[in-house]
């Protein structure tokens, strides 16, 4: 006798700013096992946005009414201000339901550990979504890495950089710690995350912060050295104030280096309104963009592995439905948020700080 398929997870969304509508509804709305149920948003020019890509979505006013029926929802994203990532998800939890939350998990490491433990404590879901661990530049230096084919890395490089002179109304460029603003927690919560991913807990951090812009009240151009246990060093910048931008990633070994200039394009297609439903290959990148793997005196160019964002909601997916662990473990944020504390400290002294064990 044929199981019958099990009916869709139910997803409750919300926040329908640039998070919410460009990256989280158009990733969910096209997983298979996940549904776009609803999306908090009293927005008036965003739920008529709503109503046209998502149609079969209902709109909500407010996160107190979307928890007020946790029956009739099985995940609930939170992608709302950094600020009120934490209550968010600790009301979703309370009521039972399995949450993802947006980077950063939280504004300190300590209120990221202390939700990862309550929502432990309930027996909930709870991850975070960092996308970019399916950037394709990541998944081709993280397959070079593992293969050995670099050889022993001994230095990691990667740059988040653009160039925005002025600041930019909105929560982000707002020095309340709360906010949890600036490109050190809005980008580097992703250099940190891929860093770590690829080489493991870091021993100590040197960094260097800066607010350089007129009017500008949060940093916006930092650089990072991190020390990793196994003595890899992963040199990271982030920045909006760079002219001229320097390579995506480089990884160097004692056999091969591999050098990679340009963003992942899918941010730029979903931002454009496509979609990985199958249409047209997602993730790929421009062979003029592929990178060069090598040497001096051999390198050649290497092909990007598609970039694969969708991956993360596959794998959450799969959580809900028991057959998996969640595509990122919460932990991994205390563990990046830690590292972010460090490198302010760290900055604030003109010291390097060595983290606990």
């Amino acid at each position: 006798m044929t199981t019958p398929p099990r009916p869709p997870f139910r997803v409750g969304l919300v926040g329908y700013g640039l998070a919410g509508s460009a990256f989280h509804a158009p990733l969910i709305a096209t997983t298979p096992g996940l549904r776009l149920e609803a999306v908090v948003t009293a927005n008036p020019e965003r739920r008529e946005k709503l109503r046209a890509e998502h149609p079969d979505a209902r709109a909500v006013d407010t996160p107190e009414a979307l928890f007020a029926d946790p029956d009739a929802l099985d995940l609930v994203v939170v992608a709302s201000p950094n600020r009120t990532h934490v209550p968010l998800a600790r009301a979703a939890l309370t009521a039972g339901l399995a949450t993802v939350v947006d980077k950063p998990l939280a504004a300190t490491a300590a209120a990221a550990l202390d939700l990862c433990e309550f929502a432990e404590s309930r027996g909930v879901l709870l991850s975070v979504f960092q996308n970019r661990r399916w950037d394709g530049d990541f998944l081709t230096a993280r397959h070079l890495v593992e293969t050995g084919a670099l050889g022993r890395v001994h230095r990691f490089e990667s740059r988040f950089e653009r160039f925005r002179p002025k600041p930019k109304a909105g929560w982000r460029e707002l020095a309340d710690p709360a906010e949890a603003g600036g490109t050190l927690y809005d980008l580097g919560s992703h250099l940190v995350d891929q860093a770590v991913a690829l080489f493991g807990p870091v021993e100590s951090v040197y960094a260097e912060i800066d607010t350089r812009r007129d009017g500008a009240v949060v940093d916006d151009d930092s650089f990072l050295a991190l020390t990793h246990d196994g003595g890899v060093r992963s040199h990271l910048w982030t920045s909006a104030v760079t002219p001229l931008v320097g390579p995506r990633l480089r990884v160097l070994g004692d056999r091969a280096g591999y050098v990679k200039f340009g963003m992942d394009p899918q941010e730029d297609e979903l931002k454009a309104g496509h979609r990985p439903d199958g249409a047209r290959p997602w993730g790929a990148d421009d062979e003029a963009r592929f990178g060069a793997f090598g040497t001096n005196e051999n390198a050649a160019p290497l092909p990007t592995l598609p970039g694969d964002y969708p991956a993360y909601y596959a794998g959450i997916a799969a959580a809900l439905a028991g057959t998996a662990p969640p595509p990122v473990d919460p932990r991994d944020a205390v563990t990046t948020l830690t590292v972010l504390e460090a490198a302010r400290a760290s900055a604030a002294t003109g010291t390097v700080v060595k983290l606990p064990r």
